[in-house]
Formats: structure tokens, C-alpha cells, sequence
């Protein structure tokens, strides 16, 4: 094909990563920690509120898992998880030996629904077994119904882990999403607003907390002359390499945003026109979303795949929503408790290309494809 593909959502040099990692070769500061490290947490701990302290990981995964174990999940605790997401929201939990209780989405976010969530806490301590946990997501960086969901939580007693892995730079109510949970995650990974390559981090309220992810994710050393371990740990330390590529990324995280919310209006004004597509939008002005990914609801599912070829014959890339955890094959097992919300959005939805580097041209082309689909 002539015309270069056009990816659903590409990472791209800001210009200053080099700077940082000729540094850490310089200083042959080239495995894990370092001086890279402590900037990038320090520069995220200044970018969230005050009280907010960050531990530099090697991915999101990595910063749910260590969120369980803080969280004292074990084996045979249930940990509440919503159904509609990436798979490494769920994960950890078995990593844990610990069981996913799925709960579905409501329509106007997409996320975390507080009337299920309710509904699966008191169903699970009916059976005797309180969940240990909450994972509530900010599905495409729109945040979940903060307010409600936490009410719920503070209700029966249980922490949250704010999964924040698509939601840096989105707010509920003007506070950045992942400073409400117990815990917070973000992830650093290739396709997100910014970038370490392979990266994540974990947020605390406490120096204290965030002390003991470090001690956790570098393989739990004791303090002693000799290599010392009295309890589990794991190799999640994020490289001084990879922070130095954060450090360049953090210099245009804004424009990053700002580049992705433009798409977002791109979308808006194409779809407004289009009847039978539904465009997914902020639920009201308490959310204010980053828009990691654009996303749309078509009428049925023959719709949404017609226009995920459409895009494809024109080498450019579209998806299908996440496909919910309590369908996927190692997960149908475990408990769930819904109303097929998150299977509709499944069975209908699409992810289109929303890439901080989408150039004029690149959104002329898409916008070819929709209006002669839709024609």
C-alpha cells in the first residue's frame, strides 16, 4: 500500500529522552534505580497533589501486583475487579492465588458499576468471604463515578486500587485520577500518553508506602552487609534507562494531552452528523478525560466490524472494545454480577486511532473512510 499505516495509538519522541539516557551511560548507571529514578518519581510527585508519593515500576502489572500484596491480599481472598478492561488489571490477582469477582460497567462511563459493585459485596459476604480489595478502572481515561464507587467502598470497608493505567492527565472534579484510591497505578507502556518504553508506577499516601513498594519490587533485601530475605520479593525496579526516557516524555505530557482532546473534538464534529453511531463522550462536566482512545457505539456488530475492515482496507487501525474479563477464557469461571452492559459495549464498540502524532492528513484519511461508510 502508498500510504503508511495509521496506528491506534503510537508513542512519540519529544526530543529530550537523549539527553537523559547519554547521562545514565555516561555515568554507567545502566540497570535498575539510579539517578533517573529519583527525578522521574520526584517530577510525577510534583505533576499530582501534594501527599501523592510515586514508586517508579517496570509496568502497570507490576504496580497492581505490588498494590495487592500492600493491600494484604492472599491466597483464597476475593479482590472485586471490573469486567471491562485489560487483562492486566486482572492478572495480579492470580498471581496472588486470590479470586476475581467480575462486576459489570454502567453506560454513561463505561466503568466500575456502584449499584453491581454493591450488589456483588453483599452477595460475596452473604457467602462469607468480604472482598479484600476493589480494582476500579478509568476505562480510555474517562474516569469512573468517583463519588458513588468510593461510597460504596467506605460503606463495607474495603480499599480501592485505582487503576489509572489509561488516565494520566484526566480529572473528576479537578482532582488527577489516581489520587483517590487506597493505591493508584499508572502505566508508562508504548501505546500510553506518555512513555518509558516499558514502564509503570505506583501512588501512595505515604513516604512509608511508598518505601515498602521499593523494598517489595527490589526483591525485598534486608538491611544487612550480606544479601539478606525475609519475605517474597520481585524484580519490578523501573531502569535508570527507561526513567530517562520518562523524564524526556513528562517535558510534553501536556501537549500530549492537549493533542489527544483535539482528536477527541476531530471525532466529535464528524460523528454529531452520523445517526447511527453513537460517540463516546465526557458523561458531564465533573469528568474531564484525557482521551487516551476515541471510541464509538455502532447498532450492531456486522456495523462495528464493517467499519473496523473499512479502516483496515485502508491501512488504518481500529479496534474492538476490551473485551470483558468474565468472558475471557481463564476467567469464565469466576463469579460475576452485571446486566451485559459491558457485553453490549463489547459486541458493538470500537476503538479509533487517537494518536498524539495523528497529522492533518492522517485525519483526512480517516475521516474518508467514516463518511463513505456511513454514506
Amino acid at each position: 500500500m502508498s500510504s503508511k499505516r495509521i496506528y491506534l495509538s503510537l508513542s512519540q519522541e519529544s526530543g529530550f529522552e537523549q539527553q537523559y539516557i547519554k547521562k545514565a551511560f555516561e555515568s554507567n548507571w545502566i540497570t535498575s534505580g539510579g539517578p533517573n529514578v529519583d527525578q522521574f518519581e520526584n517530577e510525577l510527585q510534583d505533576y499530582f497533589e501534594e501527599g501523592s508519593y510515586i514508586a517508579a515500576l517496570n509496568s502497570g502489572t507490576s504496580a497492581i501486583h505490588l498494590a495487592l500484596i500492600l493491600l494484604g491480599v492472599k491466597d483464597g481472598d476475593e479482590v472485586i475487579c471490573q469486567s471491562m478492561t485489560f487483562s492486566a488489571s486482572a492478572n495480579p490477582i492470580l498471581y496472588q492465588n486470590a479470586i476475581p469477582v467480575f462486576v459489570d460497567s454502567e453506560i454513561e462511563t463505561w466503568n466500575i458499576c456502584p449499584e453491581n459493585l454493591e450488589i456483588a459485596i453483599k452477595d460475596r459476604m452473604l457467602k462469607g468471604k468480604k472482598p479484600k480489595a476493589i480494582i476500579a478502572v478509568h476505562l480510555y481515561g474517562m474516569p469512573y463515578k468517583v463519588d458513588e464507587v468510593h461510597a460504596v467502598a467506605e460503606k463495607y470497608d474495603i480499599p480501592i486500587i485505582e487503576d489509572s493505567a489509561e488516565a494520566l492527565g484526566s480529572t473528576y472534579k479537578d482532582k488527577k485520577c489516581g489520587t483517590f484510591g487506597s493505591l493508584g497505578i499508572l502505566s508508562f507502556n508504548g501505546n500510553k500518553i506518555i512513555t518509558t518504553s516499558s514502564g509503570g508506577a505506583i501512588i501512595s499516601k505515604s513516604k512509608e508506602i511508598k518505601a515498602k513498594a521499593i523494598f517489595l519490587a527490589t526483591q525485598s533485601k534486608d538491611p544487612a552487609v550480606h544479601y539478606q530475605h525475609s519475605e517474597i520479593g520481585y524484580n519490578y525496579r523501573i531502569s535508570n534507562i527507561c526513567a530517562g526516557i520518562g523524564l524526556g516524555q513528562i517535558k510534553v505530557l501536556e501537549g500530549n494531552i492537549n493533542a489527544r482532546r483535539e482528536n477527541h473534538f476531530f471525532y466529535r464534529e464528524i460523528f454529531k452528523e452520523i445517526k447511527n453511531a453513537k460517540f463516546f463522550d465526557n458523561f458531564n462536566d465533573d469528568f474531564f478525560s484525557n482521551y487516551w482512545l476515541n471510541t464509538i457505539l455502532l447498532e450492531t456488530k456486522e456495523d462495528r466490524e464493517g467499519l473496523r475492515l473499512a479502516f483496515d482496507q485502508a491501512n488504518i487501525e481500529s479496534r474492538p472494545l476490551w473485551k470483558p474479563m468474565h468472558l475471557q477464557p481463564i476467567f469464565e469461571k469466576y463469579p460475576y454480577y452485571g446486566n451485559k452492559i459491558a457485553e453490549e459495549l463489547f459486541e458493538k464498540g470500537l476503538c479509533l486511532p487517537s494518536g498524539s502524532n495523528l497529522t492533518n492528513q492522517d485525519k483526512n484519511r480517516i475521516e474518508e473512510v467514516i463518511i463513505n461508510f456511513f454514506k
